[in-house]
């Protein structure tokens, strides 16, 4: 005689949470540990726990409440399908998730006393409350990476512009060495030249000394000679 029974329990999640988890291929895997095959459009085939699970959707109600036929690979050809209802509530500490299972076989109440529990509903709570630490965890790890990324390319930056000062320091000394050099033979030339311009002036004065006494020595000539004519 087949036989109903209820079960509850409280999934760290939100309702949306836990109706898409449900109805997703990937999430559904993940969350119980077992390969499924699932959707979100009502009338669809669905499998659970590596094909252990196969059933229907019958109805869906996003976020709020999922239907689904159910059978074991435990069924016999005499057992008819059961069903699985579903419902999502919100609650303080994520969503309250009421599960009603009908047309179970008599002798099948392995589901009720432990199926469920371990499972699905332990796996659950494990499975959302890793993501909640999961997306918590990230935020304070990025930030020191990137302040530590920032100072060390400010590091960086800074051997770098002291590098560049040392090798500029040497260049502009090598410079000025230069300059130094080729400015001592300008000055050299420099000096050499007043040595010309001193012979020069040496050698004037000599011309001058001897156009004048030539001019002096003939002046009183011609006066001697006028005086004669007179007398």
């Amino acid at each position: 005689m087949p036989y109903t029974y209820t079960l509850t329990a409280i999934i760290p999640a939100s309702p949306a949470d836990v109706y898409q988890a449900w109805l997703d291929s990937i999430g559904h895997s993940e969350m119980t540990g077992g390969e499924a095959e699932m959707s979100d459009q009502v009338g669809a085939e669905v499998s659970a726990w590596d094909g252990y699970i196969s059933g229907r959707n019958l109805e869906l109600v996003p976020g709020e409440r999922i239907v689904q036929s159910w059978r074991t690979s435990e069924f016999g050809d005499e057992h008819e399908d059961s069903v699985i209802t579903i419902v999502l509530q919100e609650v303080g500490g994520g969503t309250l998730l009421t599960l009603e299972h009908s047309n179970v076989p008599d002798e099948q109440r392995s589901y009720e006393e432990d199926g469920w529990q371990s499972n699905y509903f332990e796996p659950m709570v494990a499975y959302f409350s890793e993501r909640k630490e999961g997306v918590a965890e990230p935020a304070p790890k990025e930030k020191p990476r990137r302040n530590a990324a920032k100072k060390s390319a400010s590091k960086k930056s800074a051997a770098k512009a002291s590098a560049n000062k040392a090798a500029k320091r040497p260049a502009k000394s090598a410079r000025k060495a230069k300059r130094t050099v080729r400015a001592k033979p300008k000055r050299a030339a420099s000096r050499a030249k007043p040595s010309p311009k001193k012979s020069k002036s040496k050698i004037k004065p000599k011309a001058r000394s001897t156009t004048t006494t030539a001019r002096r020595s003939a002046k009183p000539k011609a006066r001697k000679s006028g005086r004669g004519k007179r007398r």
